[in-house]
């Protein structure tokens, strides 16, 4: 994410989360730390791994609309956070691991996926995807606006709905009778592996 920027320490970043509107319950439980600020809206070609991404503070804050060409990954522990002061446009969101994702507005993308707990997820706005699969008991922490198009998700799951698989998701990250459910994915009949696999090849998870 080689893009202009400004490094600003803890009370700096809180002062603009307060010009934003963005609120304190959102950000209270961040670092309070420094934090790579980039002016919006902000265009990122191909992907952003949110595990490779190097910041000289605690996490990235877009002052602004965040639009990523590919799609978004978290799979790993430790990332920065994502903070994004206007709408989040992707293919894909992916977090696995312990990521902290902030919106102030909405998210739009193809597939958003969430799988384990230690994470910190809220989205001030409407969460806008053609399908949303989750497993291992993840579900965002606030969605505050409408959650929009087929949720897939075990149904412990306050969000699950009776979705047929087949119907929203490609064939390929399907899993089979009886076959084994890799990356703890408890998601109804979700191929963990191979959903994560096609996303990180750039390919199509949802139907049409």
């Amino acid at each position: 994410m080689n893009t202009e920027h400004l490094e600003q320490g803890w009370e700096e970043t809180v002062a603009l989360f307060e010009r934003r509107g963005l609120p304190e319950s959102s950000y209270e439980n961040l670092y309070e730390e420094p934090y790579d600020v980039h002016p919006g809206p902000l265009t990122i070609a191909g992907g952003l791994d949110l595990d490779a991404l190097e910041t000289s503070g605690t996490g990235v804050v877009v002052d602004g609309d965040l639009t990523v060409e590919g799609s978004i990954v978290n799979v790993d522990d430790g990332c920065p956070a994502l903070i994004v002061l206007g709408d989040l446009r992707a293919a894909h969101v992916y977090l696995e691991g312990d990521a902290k994702l902030l919106v102030l507005g909405s998210v739009t993308v193809d597939a958003f996926i969430g799988s384990m707990t230690d994470k910190l997820v809220m989205i001030e706005g409407d969460l806008r995807a053609r399908v949303t699969v989750l497993s291992g008991e993840f579900s965002p922490d606030l969605v505050g606006g409408t959650l929009h198009g087929a949720v897939v998700a075990p149904a412990y799951l306050d969000l699950a709905q009776d979705v047929d698989p087949a119907s929203v998701l490609v064939p390929e990250v399907l899993r089979a009778d009886g076959e084994d459910c890799p990356r703890g994915f408890d998601a109804p009949r979700v191929h963990g592996g191979r959903l994560l696999s096609r996303i990180d090849e750039g390919l199509p998870v949802v139907l049409g």
